[in-house]
Parts: C-alpha cells; structure tokens; sequence
C-alpha cells in the first residue's frame, strides 16, 4: 500500500510539472520584443487546455487552444519602446516572465569574423576590446548568444538564455553584434536586443535548408550513415537557426564566406536562396538583410578563387531584396583571416540600418560603384555612382589597380582621381581594354567616397 502510495504521488507530481507551460529558451525573462509588431510567442503546456497569456503593457489576456500534443502559438501586438513588463502565462499553472523590453531586435549569424567575441581569440585581439568592457553597463542591451551545435536534423531547444550587458557576458559576445546594437541604442534611443547565431570554420551550406540547396553539385551531402560535422549541409540551420524561428526580428547581419573560397560561383544564388527561405520561415515581413564582403588576406588556398567570390558576394545584393553589402576591403589583414579592427565593420553595417532601415536622412550608406569604362589615349578613365560629393583617397596614393591590353595581361597601375573618376595608366600598356582595382586574395584597397565609404574590389573585364 505504501510502495503504492508513493507510486501515486510521483505520477502526481510528474503530472504537475507537465502542465506547467513550457516556453523556448529565446522567450524568457530579460528579452527584448521587436516595438510596434505583431510578436509571436509559442510553447507547450496542458494538452487540449485553454492558454492563456497576458501583457503587462496593455493589461490585455489572449487565448489560445493548445493542440492534443500540448503545442500552442499566438500574436500579441508590441506597444512603442519601454519597458520593463511583465508577460504571465497559464493552462492552469502560472508562468511569469518579467524584465521584458520593448525595441528593437537584429540576429546576427555566419562564421568566425561575426562569431569572434570582445576578448579575440588567442593571439588574436579585438581593437577596442577594454574600452567596449569598460562601458559595457548599459540595460538597454540585452545579448542572447546561441552555443555552437550540430545536428543532422531539425531542433528546438537551445542551452542559452538572454543577458545583460555587462563586462562577464559582452566578452563571450560578438564583438560586430554587440557594437552594432550600441550604436543603434545609442542613435534610436530605444532598447536594443542582439541575437548572435554564428559558428566559425563553415560554409553557407550549413546554413540552409536541404530544400533549397536541391540543384547545386559544388557541396557534398554525407552518407546517412556518417559523423555529423559543423561543414554538413544543414547541420547549423536545424540546430542554430531553427530553435529561434518566427521569433520576431527587425533584421538580420550576416558575416560569411571564407569557407566558400572553394565554391565562389553559386555563392551568390545561395545566399539570396537562404534569405528567402529564412523570410518565409520567420513570416514577419521582409526583413532588411546586412552582410559583410570578406576582407582581403594572404589566403593558404584557393587564392584564385577569392575574387570570384568577392564579386559573386557583391552580385548577391541584385539577387536579395532590401539588402546591403559592407565593404572590407581596407580593413582587413594580411597576418590573420580573423581582422582586428571590428569597429569599422560595425559602424558600416550600422549606417545601413540607420540610413536604410530606419530612414535617418544624411546618413551615406553605400561606396563607390563601378560604373563604366572609357579609354582616352593610352589612359582608361573610370566612372562610379554613388559619389554624390566626390571620390578620395584622404590624401594617400591610390593602391591596387591593374590595367591590360588585348593580350589580357595585367599590369600594376597608377591611378589618381580626377573629378568624379579614375585615371588609371601603365607604361607597359599602351592600348588599355580593361582595368581591375584590388581584384586579388590579398589586394587591399583605399578608394573612397567623401563620405568615407569605400570602393568594393572589381573588374571591368569578364575574362
């Protein structure tokens, strides 16, 4: 009778534990919703019961139904910025989230420059790093850093939780994602919540779904049977991207592609694939997409390759609605593949979320762009958009141009801005056909705007 009763009381209290509503890890206590949406918040609770949530900034109770295996997801509308509210969940069984802020919420994902966190890695140092430590008190960021994982199917659950902003946590947090977030709080006067999913060492493949990579022949699928690897298709999206899906975003930051050195060509029509497909899944409107063209370095491998894909990386932002690329042609490193200076990156991707985004007039977003080709003499004469005051150099001689004749070889260059264009010319090229400007592994380049914004490495050639 006792073994019994003991027996009872455990499926009692098994019991009450089920019914308590079940929340996933990105919604809790400390987050940040996205102001002025309709947010979507999901869980489990009682199977078959009535759920009902209720917001602390408008006094308003939603109900929802939850399905015969406990599932359950509603809307609720977000006033403008503040905070901080409490949200109140039940199926019979109370669950209070509190400190919840209203403002504004960017994911920020791809590999190792957008995973690397304040404190570097070893050896390799972020510029700024104490600095950013030293003001890192600010409550109104909030961090949630999904951990590296793995799997050869689609997950739920994450081990991670949304933070404060404080000197413990920002050193393990991007040091892109968290110094874009300051600079938007900082402009927008609002909370700023900053999601980092980022895993270095891997291609965009592990990024996507098995759908929309069908077609392409440059990647290999594993056997079934095999290991599972952070390279594998998928791999990332069903354990980084999926737990945080339909969590609603103002827009997403994307820093990737040193592991696609070896498949430049479809770079491009993968990721427009993958933000597609994210913006279906996410189904909160067509989120602004930022990503970063990878910096010029002294590449082990694939040297040849890695023009290829700065310009299929550029050619990406005709093929992805509301997006924009950030140049990085000058900051980057020929001693590390992982550049120090993360500031400057920081700041372009947030021009583009303040100038873009959210409309703050006067703020230039975009560098120069190749425009067309004129061959006067033994000179070629360049012209560009997006140079509404101008081309610079600030003063220095401009580096990284080449120039060839019919015979298709390539001569070091000098070029000096004139105007709004660039002469460029070459003794060793009297009839000029095409001119490239830092259209190598290594090439580092210092074409600007006025506006300090610079030229992405290109080529008026299609040899």
């Amino acid at each position: 009778m006792k073994k019994h009763l003991v027996f009872l009381m455990l499926f009692w209290n098994i019991a009450i534990l089920k019914a308590n509503v079940e929340l996933p890890a990105i919604i809790s206590s400390g987050m940040v919703l996205q102001q002025k949406s309709n947010v979507a918040l999901w869980g489990r609770a009682k199977a078959s019961t009535k759920v009902t949530v209720l917001t602390s900034w408008n006094n308003q109770l939603y109900t929802v139904n939850s399905t015969k295996d406990g599932a359950w997801k509603l809307s609720v509308p977000t006033p403008k910025a503040g905070g901080p509210y409490k949200i109140t969940f039940s199926d019979g069984s109370k669950l209070v989230l509190d400190d919840i802020l209203i403002g504004e919420v960017w994911l920020c994902s791809g590999q190792s420059n957008m995973e690397m966190p304040v404190k570097g890695y070893p050896n390799q140092p972020v510029l700024n790093a104490n600095d950013m430590l030293v003001e890192a008190d600010e409550p109104g960021i909030r961090l949630f850093r999904v951990e590296r994982k793995i799997s050869k199917t689609p997950e739920t659950k994450l081990a991670a939780r949304w933070e404060s902003s404080n000197a413990a946590n920002l050193k393990e947090f991007s040091a892109i994602g968290y110094q874009f977030a300051r600079i938007l709080q900082k402009s927008l006067k609002v909370p700023v919540g900053i999601i980092q999913s980022a895993y270095g060492g891997t291609p965009v493949e592990a990024w996507m779904r098995k759908e929309t990579l069908t077609g392409y022949t440059d990647f290999t699928i594993p056997a079934d049977t095999a290991k599972v690897t952070k390279d594998d298709p998928y791999a990332l999206f069903n354990a980084m991207i999926n737990p945080i899906i339909g969590y609603h975003i103002k827009g997403v930051l994307w820093y990737q592609g040193e592991n696609n050195r070896n498949n430049p060509l479809t770079y491009d029509k993968k990721l427009a694939a993958m933000v597609k497909d994210w913006r279906q899944l996410w189904n909160c409107g067509n989120w602004p997409f930022y990503y970063v063209q990878i910096a010029p370095n002294v590449y082990k491998d694939h040297m040849e390759e890695v023009p290829l894909l700065y310009e299929s990386m550029a050619n990406a932002m005709e093929l992805i609605p509301n997006s924009g690329m950030v140049v990085s042609v000058d900051a980057g490193s020929m001693f590390t593949i992982h550049p120090p200076d993360k500031t400057v990156i920081s700041k372009r991707l947030a021009y583009w979320a303040l100038g873009n985004t959210y409309r703050k007039t006067g703020i230039a977003f975009k560098g120069p762009v190749y425009k067309s080709l004129k061959v006067t003499a033994e000179k070629a004469v360049l012209s560009f958009d997006e140079i509404p005051n101008g081309l610079t150099s600030f003063g220095k001689t401009l580096i990284s141009f080449e120039i060839a004749g019919e015979d298709k070889v390539f001569q070091p260059a000098e070029a000096i801005i004139s105007g709004n264009t660039v002469i460029v010319h070459s003794n060793a090229v009297k009839q000029p056909v095409a001119v490239r400007y830092a259209f190598k592994d290594r090439s580092a380049g210092n074409l600007y705007n006025n506006e300090g914004l610079p030229a992405a490495p290109f080529r008026t050639d299609h040899w």
